[in-house]
């Protein structure tokens, strides 16, 4: 079976593509060609490298058929952020794959409600990024739905992994507050730290989309979140990692308006755009259908990623 798959030396990317060969698959990986993938493995002297510009491709609509020249029966799209580039590629596929997957977000379901949240929650999106992909998600399910578009979307929440910033316990990707921890020092919160983030570690999301390929007839035109088994409250996030560190807590807590005025502004606006989204999402539907079994918490997937910070001189004493 050849595979192709869109941005595949990213976060996501780096895990999979060296999964899709070791399961014995044909790998095609369409990139810019700007980057090495996150971590190495002999897997990739295997990969067909596929140097593609996708916006200077879209903008001559080209895009679409040069995936659909590579002739994969599947397609995995990691890097899909409008509704009009999810058209492009989908029309020029119609009727010559037997499965396309599509990496979404859980950010399609806006600010939580009833939590767990599941796959079924009305959409009730904010922020360009989350509306652009429930659009997508919207369009992709009723492609299958109406015209048996062969599609599976798949749902991460915050990637971890060893090469990029987790978000950290104020919600935002600043390293210095792992450092701060490490140097025993106290760190503020936003409100009283009882907002929630789902993290997942990018292996696992890797693994769910091969997952995927392997249950086909059964995750057809569904979607699925992809994340840990269980979300961080912001304050339980701090004090894992105080304790990881080896430290003894010391947390202080502000309301956000006042909270946000002692950090830049960038990281103001990403630690509200997570307290206000505050996610917590089911894997039950991942479980049964796909066999979804994630080897990381989050907590786990964290420390990870927080010690190769550590490993390269990001986060210190």
């Amino acid at each position: 079976m050849r595979v192709v798959i869109i941005g595949g030396t990213g976060h996501i990317g780096s895990f999979l593509t060296p999964m899709l060969v070791e399961a014995g698959l044909e790998v095609f990986c369409v990139s810019r060609g700007l980057k090495k993938p996150y971590r190495q493995d002999k897997a990739w002297q295997k990969v067909r490298r596929i140097d593609l510009d996708r916006t200077s491709e879209e903008k001559e609509a080209t895009f679409g058929e040069r995936i659909a020249a590579l002739d994969g029966e599947v397609v995995i799209d990691l890097t899909c952020y409008t509704p009009e580039s999810a058209m492009q590629l989908t029309e020029a596929l119609s009727g010559r794959i037997g499965h396309l997957l599509q990496c979404g977000t859980i950010w399609v379901h806006g600010h939580s409600v009833e939590v767990p949240t599941t796959e079924e929650a009305p959409r009730s999106p904010f922020g360009e990024y989350g509306i652009q992909k429930a659009a997508i998600e919207r369009y992709l399910l009723r492609e299958a739905q109406e015209n048996e578009l062969p599609v599976t979307v798949l749902h991460p929440g915050h990637l971890v992994g060893p090469g990029w910033n987790p978000i950290n316990p104020q919600g935002n990707f600043d390293p210095n507050v792992f450092s701060a921890i490490l140097r025993e020092e106290e760190i503020t919160l936003p409100n009283i730290g009882m907002e929630t983030v789902h993290h997942v570690h990018a292996e696992d999301v890797a693994q769910a989309f091969v997952d995927a390929i392997t249950h086909r007839d059964q995750v057809l035109g569904e979607s699925f979140h992809v994340v840990s088994p269980a979300a961080l409250t912001l304050r339980g996030y701090a004090e894992a990692m105080f304790a990881f560190f080896e430290q003894p807590v010391k947390l202080q807590f502000l309301p956000y308006e006042q909270w946000s005025r002692a950090v830049s502004e960038k990281n103001a606006r990403t630690t509200w755009d997570h307290i206000a989204h505050s996610p917590n999402c089911s894997i039950v539907k991942a479980r049964n259908l796909l066999g979804y079994a994630p080897r990381y918490s989050s907590i786990q997937a964290i420390q990870e990623s927080v010690q190769w910070l550590r490993e390269n001189g990001i986060v210190s004493a």
